[in-house]
């Protein structure tokens, strides 16, 4: 590593403050090396050990490019070329995605007890990932499918299905979805959670990537829902705006930790409609075709069927 320099001066004019950059840098370098000390991590060489957010959202928008080619892809994209431009783009695209996919596994081994002398190991394992994320491209599709259909027979302002699919935030969350979830299966959490939080910043949905979700989503408006990590939702569920699959509280352990991974987000049954500001705590069950009405706070499960509204809402 190249040495610090003793100073630092840049360029000014008579106009421009005299920065104590000297100061800065060092107060900086100082802080990095309490928070290294504090959390116990040794000095890495090489550089930069995580994955890239700038180079997922470039890999997301390929992928979004290769599963939809005609409306995602290229303007000056032909139908004579779509094969070769979403062979082309994989092989770019899913060749990045194994890069950092090399990356989580190394950080991981770093983090606990394995070592890097299981550097082998860890390329054939970001090989072998990369291979069944690849295969699970064409499932992807036939549900990011489903999803557009649903938005669009379920929305009376749709004009065409091409237009649920290129202008509604709630399609654009589920593709980042569909995509973020078969990554967290696969193994690959930090990523999952990385390409979930690429499509919270656009659209303002925040859906874990754990979250199970069935085919035929419909997230209208969307801006303000959020999904948590054990949720399970059914097929050709409604959900609008505001909207919290949430848990009631963290479980901890005998020593004050949160206990995490554990079932506490609710069950969302097929064809179950949530209207706006709804908030779903715990792990519940809201029925098959239950309707959840605006602004209700829901504790307790909800039988097949039934209409929850302010007026007849009991829930505690």
């Amino acid at each position: 590593m190249s040495a610090v320099p003793a100073s630092i001066e840049l360029p000014t004019s008579a106009s421009e403050p005299e920065l104590p950059l000297d100061d800065v840098v060092a107060g900086l370098r100082q802080a990095r090396h309490a928070w290294r000390e504090r959390q116990h991590r040794t000095r890495e060489a090489g550089g930069r050990e995580l994955p890239s957010a700038e180079v997922l959202d470039a890999v997301i928008e390929g992928l979004r490019g290769a599963l939809f080619p005609l409306r995602l892809g290229p303007p000056d994209l032909r139908q004579e070329a779509e094969d070769f431009y979403v062979g082309h783009t994989l092989h770019t695209q899913l060749h990045a995605l194994h890069g950092q996919i090399q990356l989580e596994l190394r950080y991981a081994a770093r983090h606990t007890v394995q070592t890097a002398a299981r550097e082998d190991g860890l390329a054939k394992r970001a090989s072998e990932l990369t291979r069944q994320f690849a295969l699970s491209l064409p499932e992807i599709r036939r549900l990011l499918d489903s999803d557009v259909l649903a938005a669009f027979e379920g929305d009376p302002a749709a004009s065409s299905v091409d237009e649920v699919l290129l202008c509604y935030p709630g399609i654009a969350a589920m593709i980042h979805h569909r995509i973020a979830h078969r990554l967290y299966r696969l193994g690959v959490p930090l990523l999952a959670r990385m390409v979930a939080e690429l499509a919270h910043a656009q659209t303002g949905i925040d859906i874990h990537p754990g979250a199970q979700i069935g085919p035929g989503l419909f997230i209208d408006h969307g801006t303000g829902v959020v999904i948590g990590e054990t949720a399970v939702i059914g097929a050709r569920v409604r959900i609008y705006q505001a909207v919290t699959l949430g848990a009631r509280s963290v479980p901890v352990d005998a020593e004050g930790h949160a206990q995490k991974g554990l079932p506490r987000h609710p069950i969302v049954e097929d064809d179950v409609v949530i209207y706006a500001g709804a908030t779903i705590l715990g792990r519940i069950t809201l029925g098959q075709g239950a309707t959840i009405g605006g602004n209700v706070w829901v504790t307790r499960s909800v039988p097949p069927g039934t209409q929850v509204t302010q007026a007849n809402s009991q829930q505690g």
